[in-house]
């Protein structure tokens, strides 16, 4: 993977087609940059492939995720959107940073940098270890309950792309947008309602039914809801990696039968 897994599009497609999987998409974080490299390695592996890529959104407060499926990795809207959104990282550092400044702690930006490497990365545990390095705190569950939560003075919350953004930039890059494991998300039933209604309304298709990131019983639940929302229904090992994820590649149950599989919408999109 090239944004959070720990295996190359090559390693991930090799596992794949060695379980078993036909159909393959890599789906990172906010990032197409993969996107040519895994088309190639599915192929030398014989499978079929679907370009990928999972786009953090905020909805209700709540950080959600919407993968796009069969667009065009070269699309130049797309890769903007995408750059945005991850540059946003660095915004919100600059602006943590001068929230501790404001405290008496100088230097947090660059400090922090130090840790991530690449500026569009940084994240709430490089400041932390920095200051923990600094003599500042103890240890990072110190620095995250004096300085890094929510009310505390080096406390940013991170602006994610809008739901209207991420569906139209996979739409108007010819791919189909799909509701990542609507399971993991602490919605209301209204709230819920209101995401899928508004996806619905600019152009979102799909949602995850099965998913390593659902409970059984949620696969259940979430075919009901997309029979009851008219949408097609995907099915994703959310992998990242050997030792972290909860599903292996290839290893899911299937789909049940009275849906619609998202892919039987993107036959014309297999590579």
């Amino acid at each position: 993977m090239v944004s959070d897994g720990t295996l190359t599009p090559e390693a991930l497609a090799e596992r794949a087609a060695a379980n078993g999987v036909e159909l393959w998409a890599l789906t990172d974080h906010d990032e197409v940059g993969g996107q040519h490299r895994a088309i190639a390695a599915a192929r030398a592996n014989g499978m079929r492939y679907l370009t990928g890529a999972e786009i953090s959104i905020t909805f209700a407060n709540e950080t959600v995720h919407i993968v796009g499926l069969g667009f065009d990795p070269d699309d130049a809207a797309l890769r903007a959107g995408l750059q945005a959104t991850r540059g946003g990282r660095g915004a919100r550092a600059m602006e943590m940073s001068d929230g501790l400044a404001k405290v008496g702690i100088q230097g947090a930006y660059d400090g922090a940098v130090t840790f991530a490497g690449n500026p569009e990365l940084i994240s709430r545990t490089h400041f932390a270890r920095f200051l923990v390095e600094s003599g500042v705190c103890r240890d990072t569950s110190e620095v995250f309950r004096k300085y890094l939560t929510e009310g505390k003075p080096g406390y940013v919350p991170h602006r994610w792309a809008t739901l209207k953004d991420a569906v139209h930039w996979i739409t108007d890059a010819k791919g189909i947008a799909v509701v990542a494991h609507p399971g993991r998300y602490n919605f209301t039933a209204n709230e819920e309602h209101a995401l899928f209604t508004e996806f619905q309304a600019h152009g979102g298709r799909a949602i995850e039914v099965v998913t390593g990131s659902h409970a059984p019983a949620e696969y259940i639940e979430y075919a009901e809801k997309a029979i009851e929302y008219g949408f097609a229904a995907s099915r994703g090992s959310d992998f990242h990696s050997p030792d972290e994820s909860h599903m292996d590649l290839g290893k899911l149950p299937w789909l049940p039968g009275t849906l619609t599989p998202v892919w039987e919408l993107l036959e014309d999109r297999f590579l």
